[in-house]
């Protein structure tokens, strides 16, 4: 069993002691701190928007926050199952004063979470988080009396009002689209992917849309991260020749790949890249990602005439960054896409009208539109140090071997080279340093990554 609890919220696997795992007195605890804390910052809204992926825990990890919540004299919109950027969108529309998304993202079904938003729909800060966390650690919290308890009010139309909100956007182009005449097949992996993307689909003109592991059951039917190893129904049906493209989303559709047309994946590093290519041709502007992303997005951002800025690794932390340098696109390179013109959140419904249009009016296939964008293969790894060492110390060491190149030290140690780059990060439940390594061929990101591990194991004395 586990149980994380950090800033952006409390995940963990369902079952178990209270503390061991997400037991649902964790679950009500949680809820309750946030509720709390969410009153102390004096909203001027009595609402919270909730809504859910469609794991199979989700119902009854929502009943126990939606009864929480009006247990604190809240009132609940419920929008049922939805999807994390959703979520992000109704906070704001609706004028609430917050909202939790229950969803693990893409970590397997037993796992679920609570995603925690203000009132702009985003991620709570750093400093709220730790807040947040001292109410919960000390209960900190009162229930209201029965004649002040909230009620909950359920709405269903977010999933289209989200749809709507796209087709809106001024640089997806449906004609375009629906000209093209696309054949798609979407992997909305058993959860509420399955529901909204066909419809987004077929409200931007796509006329042939199938879909796998569709139904929203919960019963995911394969590892919910979408990575090209576990894709391997969606890359046989691709290499059918049938489809034009294949999309796949992750469980809570914040994140979005693609399988160009002959089975081959597209990559999730480089859907930011392909989207922001195609605004940067439209509007000069920066671009962000954080710390462990592609190059790519460097090398587009500087060919459109933008400047490219790094953030550190996290989605608040991109979305700071992205404020502060005035981005008009950005994102993570786990194929989150973040468009300030609709919301600052990663959206992956937003990202398949932008890559579809932007697919449309190049007028060539995935493969083709991947081959113009410069190559680089990503390599991940780990090593593991005894519980006793210093790994800020490491890092430190290492940062300091490589002062003649370029060194960022806000998340970790990032070293660039030439063409090339190696990033550090350590964990902060375990002793072990992840190491991410970019280059042009998948034997030199690997090369480099024993070479630092190499320097690592030196510097501990192994």
């Amino acid at each position: 069993m586990a149980l994380i609890k950090s800033i952006s919220g409390i995940r963990g696997t369902i079952g178990g002691k209270p503390g061991d795992g997400l037991s649902p007195i964790d679950v009500v605890t949680f809820a309750a701190a946030y509720g709390a804390w969410l009153k102390s910052t004096n909203p001027t809204s009595n609402q919270i928007v909730i809504g859910r992926d469609a794991r199979i825990s989700g119902s009854m990890v929502s009943s126990l926050v939606s009864n929480t919540l009006i247990g604190l004299g809240w009132n609940v919109l419920d929008i049922g199952l939805s999807t994390t950027p959703t979520v992000e969108l109704a906070v704001p529309w609706t004028k609430s004063a917050g909202g939790i998304i229950i969803t693990a993202s893409h970590n397997p079904a037993q796992w679920n979470a609570l995603k925690l938003l203000n009132s702009e729909g985003e991620f709570i800060s750093d400093e709220d988080g730790k807040a947040l966390l001292r109410l919960a650690e000390n209960l900190d919290f009162n229930f209201v009396e029965v004649t002040e308890l909230g009620k909950v009010t359920e709405d269903a139309s977010f999933l289209q009002q989200h749809i709507d909100h796209v087709l809106g956007l001024r640089w997806v182009d449906q004609k375009a689209i629906q000209a093209k005449n696309f054949k798609v097949l979407v992997d909305a992996v058993n959860s509420t992917g399955g529901i909204v993307v066909p419809q987004l689909l077929n409200a931007l003109g796509v006329q042939h849309v199938d879909v796998i592991f569709g139904e929203p059951n919960g019963h995911f039917g394969h590892n919910p991260e979408p990575l090209p190893e576990n894709l391997t129904a969606m890359i046989a049906e691709m290499k059918t020749g049938k489809y034009d493209l294949g999309i796949v989303v992750d469980p809570d559709v914040d994140r979005l790949c693609f399988i160009s047309e002959d089975g081959t994946p597209f990559g999730e590093e480089y859907t930011l890249v392909a989207i922001a290519d195609y605004i940067l041709a439209k509007e000069k502007g920066n671009t962000v990602s954080n710390l462990s992303s592609t190059r790519a997005l460097a090398d587009v951002t500087n060919l459109h005439g933008g400047t490219y800025f790094a953030a550190a690794v996290g989605e608040v932390n991109v979305v700071t960054k992205m404020k502060a340098e005035r981005a008009i696109i950005g994102g993570e390179g786990n194929g989150g896409v973040i468009f300030p013109e609709s919301h600052y959140g990663r959206d992956a419904l937003v990202g398949i009208g932008l890559f579809l249009t932007h697919l449309a009016c190049k007028n060539k296939s995935v493969s083709a539109l991947r081959a113009e964008y410069p190559a680089y293969i990503m390599s991940k790894n780990k090593i593991e140090l005894s519980a006793d060492l210093n790994v800020d110390l490491i890092l430190a060491t290492v940062a300091e071997q490589f002062k003649d190149e370029r060194v960022n030290t806000i998340d970790g140690v990032k070293i660039d080279f030439a063409d090339r780059w190696v990033h550090l990060r350590k964990s902060n439940t375990e002793p072990i340093i992840r190491i991410y390594s970019e280059a042009p061929t998948e034997a030199e990101a690997n090369g480099l990554a024993q070479q630092i591990m190499q320097v690592i194991e030196t510097i501990a004395g192994k």
